[in-house]
């Protein structure tokens, strides 16, 4: 049996404070994706579907995933990652343009910052094993 998406819809638009976007469901599945990809080496406990036991796991990808489809709306990115990271932006007497390079980490994967945090305080992290 395949593992659920660690978020909803729901969950997802709880977090933006907004309806959830026309393809929520398509956005969290590639968000969840590159939050296994990101946690490839790191151990927990999982049922028999590959779905976290501890509550405070499943609430740590949760966040990470709606963090990171946050971070692409924000962006203009429809979780491709085909768009870049800023060309024009301005906040107040702050003004960056030009594109960023992308920082992916060791697993090849740009994670939102709120998103690398979230899993962070949970204590996942690659090649972290979490004591059953």
């Amino acid at each position: 049996m395949a593992r659920l998406p660690y978020a909803t819809p729901e969950a997802l638009a709880a977090w933006l404070g907004t309806p959830a976007p026309p393809d929520a469901e398509r956005l969290i599945a590639r968000a969840g994706e590159d939050i296994d990809s990101a946690l490839l080496t790191a151990i927990y406990p999982v049922d028999e579907d590959g779905d976290p036991l501890d509550s405070t796991i499943a609430a740590a990808l949760a966040s990470a995933t709606c963090a990171q489809v946050e971070y692409w709306l924000a962006a203009g990115d429809d979780g491709t990652g085909a768009q870049g990271r800023w060309d024009s932006i301005s906040i107040g007497p702050v003004s960056l343009s030009g594109r960023a390079a992308s920082t992916a980490g060791a697993s090849g994967v740009e994670l939102a910052p709120r998103a690398a945090r979230a899993l962070r305080r949970a204590g996942l992290e690659p090649g972290r094993v979490i004591p059953w």
